[in-house]
């Protein structure tokens, strides 16, 4: 009996899983190329490979349904490793981490030049980008479903372009009514 149970639990556990939606994941490049045919923001993850609230950011919000729908319907999601050595063009520029230490790809690394060039100060800094390329702001710290959902919603509909003071986003803030899951 306890072996039915057992392979019940484990083939609950295997569908629901799979049943998973993720997000669609694309190299920044490629977000980019991807903006010119169909224009939409940018929401880029900027991580590391030794940073935990990078992880919790990755499986407690980047897998939450509603933040999956979202940004799948109104985004190009973007991971990119703020210690790698992936080479990017970006602003007529080639950004690249001439110091990146394959020795330490699990450890703390030289960071990237287009993460000092987005002002990523800490990590996780989930950076957005409106439809031209062009920076709009770059979020930093772990953020839950609900947090986030502020910020995916007024950068997608522009909201932000009023906020020119702390007082007018307190406004916003306060005025937002999450309707993600938490």
């Amino acid at each position: 009996m306890k072996k039915i149970l057992y392979i019940m639990m484990f083939l609950v556990l295997v569908t629901t899983k799979s049943m998973a939606q993720e997000i669609n994941w694309v190299t920044f490049n490629e977000a980019l190329a991807l903006q010119k045919t169909a224009p939409k923001k940018i929401m880029m993850d900027v991580y590391t490979n030794w940073c935990g609230p990078c992880k919790m950011l990755d499986r407690n919000t980047f897998h939450n349904k509603d933040v999956v729908d979202y940004v799948n319907k109104y985004y190009y999601a973007v991971k990119f490793n703020a210690e790698g050595n992936e080479e990017v063009s970006y602003d007529g520029k080639k950004f690249s981490n001439p110091n990146y230490n394959p020795d330490l790809v699990n450890r703390r690394n030289s960071a990237h030049e287009l993460s000092r060039y987005f002002q990523v100060q800490a990590y996780p800094t989930i950076v957005f980008i409106d439809e031209k390329g062009k920076l709009i702001f770059p979020l930093r710290g772990y953020k839950t479903p609900i947090q986030l959902e502020l910020y995916l919603k007024m950068f997608k509909n522009d909201d932000h372009k009023g906020m020119d003071t702390q007082e007018k986003f307190n406004e916003y803030y306060k005025a937002f009514k999450p309707e993600f899951e938490g």
